[in-house]
């Protein structure tokens, strides 16, 4: 990977701008809580329109591929970077609701629009064989660079005592720096197959739309109540919670590289079968855990399996036509985030019910993904079959 890096290939665009993406994101993730409260006085209604705005770009991600009918995905890449590190820099000079609703919207276009043509091109420039292992590398460079992040973080506040618009400012700063270095230092790439400039939306693609839904689902409930059930239940303060983050991004950086490379060894199937087990286990432990060391240990083992969702990814690979691959990256992206709408809010009225309920829910979504997963083989061997018929020359055809 050091090699790829100084030849300024496509591996190296890719590691580089997950850097900038990763750096950039991480800061401002570590900032937010407290900048909203203590600089800006939000309550929780606030905090959560914010969120609820910051997914709506997501949401949107399909709308990235009339983008293409006028600029590259290479530089829509580019500007989306841009306009991810402007957002993060801004943010610290506008501790006000509308203000900070409107840095989150320009950093969330940013952020969110990188992630959709980031996928696409990762699934372009990679072969087949790699894509598994450079992904995972992948991964475990941004978790690095996230404990990077958090540790600048604590330098910066509890060293120097620096303002969070200064910090702000420093985060959307070095995101810009390399900005430009990626606009300057890299040629623009050709792809080598012309990508289809309209939605492409395809039967053959059902069981890729299921599991990423699916996926997307089960990881909001991640994301908004296993965290929260830290804090509700059993009492974590804030040092705890950054403690998990730390110990989370420190078990993918080692981890992700290996994962990768075993997803390419033992195939899709077999790796997503071994994940949704154990997220039906991970999710029921949630459901009726009590003690908080074995909830921490939880939430660990459920964010090692984040990582796993490369099968998800290089499965699309294998059946996907290659011209498809931008316009259903948005696609999948959008669909991905349907579930941020709606999980949230109605997950969370079923919360002050029954949290038990929400953790034993998203154990059954992961049941259905394994029972979907069983497909895999099928669709791909569907595939294969497809590919045979179309590379035969019929008799006679060559006179």
């Amino acid at each position: 990977m050091l090699k790829s890096l100084l030849s300024r290939d496509k591996k190296a665009f890719l590691v580089i701008s997950s850097v900038l993406m990763a750096l950039t994101f991480a800061g401002w993730a570590a900032l937010l809580n407290n900048f909203v409260v203590e600089q800006a006085a939000f309550t929780g209604a606030e905090i959560g329109m914010l969120q609820s705005l910051r997914e709506v770009p997501g949401f949107l991600a399909f709308t990235a591929v009339f983008l293409l009918l006028v600029i590259s995905e290479q530089t829509l890449a580019l500007i989306s970077l841009c306009l991810l590190s402007i957002g993060v820099a801004l943010t610290g000079l506008f501790p006000f609701e509308i203000g900070l609703y409107a840095t989150t919207v320009l950093m969330s276009i940013g952020f969110h629009y990188f992630e959709t043509i980031n996928n696409s091109l990762s699934l372009q420039w990679l072969n087949k064989e790699e894509a598994p292992k450079v992904l995972g590398q992948i991964i475990s460079i941004k978790s690095l660079t996230s404990l990077i992040a958090y540790g600048m973080v604590w330098t910066f506040f509890t060293l120097f005592a620096l303002e969070f618009s200064v910090v702000y400012a420093i985060f959307g700063g070095a995101g810009l720096l390399l900005f430009f270095y990626l606009w300057i230092a890299f040629p623009k790439f050709e792809n080598t197959v012309e990508q289809h400039k309209k939605l492409v939306v395809r039967k053959k693609y059902w069981l890729f739309y299921a599991l990423t839904f699916l996926s997307g689902a089960r990881r909001q409930i991640f994301m908004v109540f296993a965290g929260f059930m830290m804090v509700e239940k059993f009492g974590y303060d804030a040092a705890d919670i950054a403690l998990l983050f730390i110990v989370n991004h420190v078990v993918n950086f080692f981890l992700a590289p290996k994962i990768g490379r075993w997803i390419g060894h033992i195939g899709e199937r077999k790796a997503l079968t071994f994940e949704y087990i154990g997220l039906i286990l991970v999710f029921t432990g949630y459901a009726f855990v009590q003690d908080p060391y074995v909830a921490a240990g939880l939430y660990v083992v459920d964010h090692i399996f984040f990582a796993m969702a490369i099968a998800i990814k290089t499965f699309f690979q294998k059946i996907a036509q290659p011209e498809d691959i931008a316009s259903s990256s948005g696609v999948s992206f959008t669909i991905n985030h349907i579930a941020a709408v709606v999980i949230p809010a109605s997950f969370g009225i079923l919360w002050l019910t029954s949290p038990t309920a929400v953790f034993l829910a998203g154990a059954i979504m992961a049941a259905f993904s394994l029972v979907l997963s069983q497909r895999i083989d099928i669709e791909l061997g569907k595939h294969q079959q497809l590919e045979s018929t179309d590379n035969t020359v019929p008799q006679g055809a060559a006179n």
